[in-house]
């Protein structure tokens, strides 16, 4: 190839320069047959070497053309294969989902929030919740006129207070924390230690009880008796008889049934609304009434079976001991229901724990070790997860509970 590649240069330079020796004319028409016969080799050399050149270049381009058409297509395999996936997994993760809530939803001890029970003797007119109202912010119902029943059941802190425990009549720390009065009306027995067969008896409990208002009913009647426009109130509430012990109980217990909680998203949930619970919250439910065992005890309407349970506080309180002096009864207290549970901190009967999540924690770890706790208070065993979803789901209920303001008092300018 050298050689010839050499021959070429010569010849070229030959064509443009000539040769150093005088050539006849005979020697001049053979050179030019013979150039241009080599030139013609020439050129159909270069043409087929211009052939091969674009062949090679457009097998080249159609090879890689088909490469990346394979991987092209190898990766839209794969995306497609991937979406597949996702797709079957969120299919699947949304099968097991509907199935956790059609389960619930068929769970009879989930029930939604019904119409407060109202006594037939003591309907609620507007007349008589305006009286129920008066009384239950009067101060005048106390031993030293400086007590009322809002005193320990505020309205803007879920008609409970903050203390621990209720600051007795004058002075020092009470027993027990102050039960919140929502959905107080839905209770089969009131109080901690359940020793008020109705809310009527409940809401006269407080007033003789002397670590709390002090005041004797035989008292007290006289007391507002002698207020004007109280025995007016009385009679316009459709108390026929005036002020009586009675129906200072049916008034305040009527003003009472007033503060609920209610339809909350819990509520919609399980009358068949199946969005209005979060992915979060309907796994904090599922907890709720499974693993974490809570429905065991807060169950039905107002999420409590009206039963009482030692749950492991550690404390002395008899609890419902002291109303049935049965020894399986030490410590034990009333199932508090959930509804409006965000705004009655602090929790438990003695007011022990502060937040939620605390609360979670302490059944977890399954109590504080009284030596009466129930069989019921066993560890939990929960996750970081699970715990999240639990809360997610208990601050539902929280709902937004009516505030009520003190009215204007009878008897005063």
């Amino acid at each position: 190839m050298h050689g010839t590649a050499f021959s070429h240069v010569d010849f070229y330079m030959h064509l443009l320069w000539g040769s150093s020796d005088d050539h006849s004319s005979e020697s001049a028409i053979t050179s030019d047959l013979e150039m241009r016969t080599l030139m013609e080799g020439e050129l159909e050399n270069m043409r087929k070497l211009l052939f091969i050149l674009l062949a090679a270049m457009t097998i080249s381009i159609i090879v890689a053309c088909a490469d990346s058409s394979d991987s092209t297509g190898s990766d839209t395999e794969q995306n497609d294969s991937a979406a597949q996936g996702d797709a079957d997994q969120n299919d699947s993760a949304q099968g097991e989902l509907e199935e956790i809530i059609d389960n619930l939803l068929s769970n009879e001890l989930l029930v939604p929030l019904g119409d407060i029970p109202v006594p037939d003797d003591n309907p609620m007119t507007e007349e008589k919740l305006l009286l129920g109202q008066t009384l239950y912010f009067d101060t005048r119902l106390s031993g030293n006129d400086e007590v009322s029943c809002m005193n320990c059941h505020l309205p803007e802190l879920g008609y409970g207070e903050r203390r621990a425990t209720f600051e007795k009549f004058g002075g020092g720390d009470g027993p027990r924390n102050s039960p919140t009065v929502i959905n107080a009306g839905y209770y089969t027995l009131n109080f901690w230690d359940g020793r008020a067969d109705s809310l009527e008896e409940q809401a006269l409990g407080p007033i003789e009880n002397p670590d709390e208002m002090n005041m004797s009913l035989d008292e007290l009647i006289p007391k507002l008796q002698a207020i004007e426009g109280y025995e007016d109130m009385f009679i316009a509430a459709g108390f026929e008889d005036g002020i009586t012990a009675e129906n200072i109980g049916k008034a305040i217990a009527a003003f009472e049934r007033q503060i609920v909680v209610t339809d909350t998203p819990y509520d919609q949930f399980l009358k068949g609304e199946r969005d209005a619970l979060s992915e979060q919250e309907i796994r904090g439910l599922n907890l709720f009434a499974g693993k974490a065992a809570c429905i065991t005890c807060h169950q039905g309407e107002n999420l409590s079976d009206n039963q009482f349970y030692n749950i492991g506080l550690d404390n002395d309180d008899e609890g419902r001991f002291a109303i049935t002096g049965d020894e399986t009864d030490k410590g034990a207290i009333r199932t508090a229901g959930l509804y409006g549970i965000t705004h009655t901190a602090p929790y438990m009967s003695d007011g022990s724990i502060e937040t939620l999540e605390e609360v979670i924690d302490y059944y977890d770890r399954g109590g504080d070790g009284h030596p009466n706790t129930s069989p019921l208070i066993t560890e939990l065993n929960l996750t970081d997860d699970e715990k999240a979803d639990l809360l997610a789901f208990l601050k539902v209920l929280g709902g937004e509970p009516p505030i009520f303001t003190k009215p204007e008092m009878p008897g005063t300018e």
